[in-house]
């Protein structure tokens, strides 16, 4: 976790490269606008797994969706707005 106000929640999974990537861009738009983020692995639940277990990795902003597989800058701070 970064930072202290976690607003943004990726879901990722052991061994994703795609997972290494949207850390790269989750850093670079939390380090930019202070907000915290934390990550959960998808194969800890099965309510993850169910939801998100395909689509990974996945960008939740206050709860919501905001994108997944190759995770967009922009779509994430516009969400942080």
């Amino acid at each position: 976790m970064n930072g202290t106000d976690v607003r943004v929640l990726l879901v990722e999974r052991a061994g994703c490269h795609l997972c290494a990537d949207a850390h790269a861009v989750l850093d670079a738009v939390t380090a930019a606008t202070g907000v915290g983020w934390a990550s959960v692995d998808v194969d800890s639940s099965p309510d993850l797994l169910d939801a998100y277990g395909e689509l990974v990795p996945v960008v939740l902003v206050d709860g919501h969706e905001r994108g997944h597989w190759r995770l967009d800058r922009a779509v994430v701070e516009a969400a942080l707005r």
